[in-house]
């Protein structure tokens, strides 16, 4: 078996998109739920935290890298011409760049911005009541559509990769 760049560069784009599906999911099925379950104090300030967490550079490495490494894919894909293979990793980069990227960024972190600012101990039980309300419900129905889109952007590449030079899947 050879190893080629494009093929070690499909690899570490389905690891890395692996790994962000993977921390999107698990937020979705157990972080979420288990927040439903907190008073509004508490969510306020868990979600202040861990949004201040998360900015670290193991975090940057799998979301950034995710959407390099399937971008160049889809660069090389293109330059070996417009196969089946293209268009999975074109569908891939795409899910990613508008579904997980494009909805964090502009959906998800000017909420959390907008959640960080706040002065908890200052806040009534009905502000942070109305404030927790009004964010998690935003952020919830947002992150939904990114976890959807990066497994979507996962499944797509794991496809591309079992495409062979004729074009068929081989599964």
């Amino acid at each position: 078996m050879e190893i080629t760049f494009k093929g070690s560069s499909l690899f570490v784009a389905i690891l890395l998109t692996g790994l962000s599906a993977g921390l999107f999911y698990a937020w979705e099925v157990s972080v979420i739920p288990g927040n439903r379950r907190i008073e509004d104090k508490a969510y306020v300030e868990s979600m202040q935290s861990i949004n201040r967490a998360i900015l670290n550079p193991a975090f940057y490495a799998v979301f950034f890298g995710s959407l390099i490494f399937l971008l160049l894919n889809t660069y090389a894909q293109f330059q070996s011409g417009l196969g089946l293979a293209f268009y999975l990793i074109l569908g891939a980069s795409l899910s990613y760049l508008i579904g997980t990227f494009g909805v964090t960024v502009f959906g998800n972190v000017p909420l959390n911005e907008g959640l960080d600012v706040l002065q908890i101990g200052e806040l009534s039980k009905e502000a942070l009541a109305e404030i927790r309300q009004s964010y998690e419900q935003s952020w919830n129905r947002l992150h939904s559509i990114r976890t959807w889109f990066s497994v979507l952007a996962l499944l797509l590449s794991l496809l591309a990769a079992f495409t062979d030079k004729q074009q068929n899947l081989q599964l």
